[in-house]
């Protein structure tokens, strides 16, 4: 082989390993490139879904009040909102389950002190709405602490009330209901946490099978706040 030949060989292989690299570092690129495209993409969708996410459950509709708490009263109260979220109430208290009928909201404002979510809904919402709204209230927090009831004249499809706080809704799977029963169901603004929403001295019926117990006289006993161990550790 004469040297120009063995040069000429030498050159075309420089050649050849040359544009192999050149190809290598493509393929390098192009799938740096395109990983990195897939992080950037998935590090969108995520952050998406968190803001997403934030301003379904954000609670900055909620509207909150003030009230002192063990008012207790044997009349009619006349509340300021609609439900009442706080102020005075009845000796006794609701027993917190779910009702078909409207109760007396001055048992159920008692519950409220008690660390109870009142989830009220407008007589006339949709049966299957009523079954989704019920189905959403209990599947987050604490059972032992929730009541739910139709409400007349209420100025929202769906009202969810705790001591002092409220917010009108009008999906029954609203993100923000289970958001706020988080917050407030037993919550830091709870007078009496831990008290019972139950017992034998809780009111079991509805408004329109029995009325407000009278205030007793001679040696009839008033009901007793019993305190639970703790509240139930069952939020989710």
């Amino acid at each position: 082989m004469t040297k120009e030949k063995a040069q000429a060989r030498r050159e075309h292989l420089q050649k050849m390993r040359a544009e192999q690299r050149r190809k290598e570092r493509r393929a390098a690129l192009l799938m740096w490139g395109t990983g990195g495209l897939i992080i950037v993409v998935l590090v969108g969708l995520v952050g998406f879904y968190l803001v997403k996410r934030a301003q379904e459950t954000s609670l900055d509709a909620v509207v909150s009040a003030k009230y002192d708490a063990g008012q207790h009263v044997w009349t009619k109260v006349d509340y300021k909102e609609t439900p009442p979220m706080g102020g005075e109430h009845n000796n006794y208290w609701q027993q917190c389950d779910i009702y078909d009928k409207p109760i007396h909201n001055e048992h159920a404002v008692h519950s409220l002190e008690h660390g109870a979510v009142w989830v009220t809904y407008q007589p006339d919402l949709p049966k299957d709405k009523v079954e989704k709204l019920r189905e959403a209230a209990t599947s987050v927090g604490q059972q032992d602490y929730l009541l739910m009831s139709p409400y007349p004249d209420l100025p929202a499809p769906i009202v969810v009330s705790s001591w002092g706080h409220q917010l009108k809704l009008t999906d029954p799977e609203d993100p923000k209901l289970g958001a706020f029963i988080k917050r407030y169901q037993n919550g830091p603004d709870t007078p009496e946490p831990g008290a019972t929403c139950g017992g034998p001295d809780a009111i079991t019926t509805t408004a329109d099978q029995a009325p407000l117990p009278p205030e007793p006289t001679g040696d009839q006993q008033t009901p007793m706040e019993n305190l639970q161990p703790s509240p139930s550790e069952s939020k989710q």
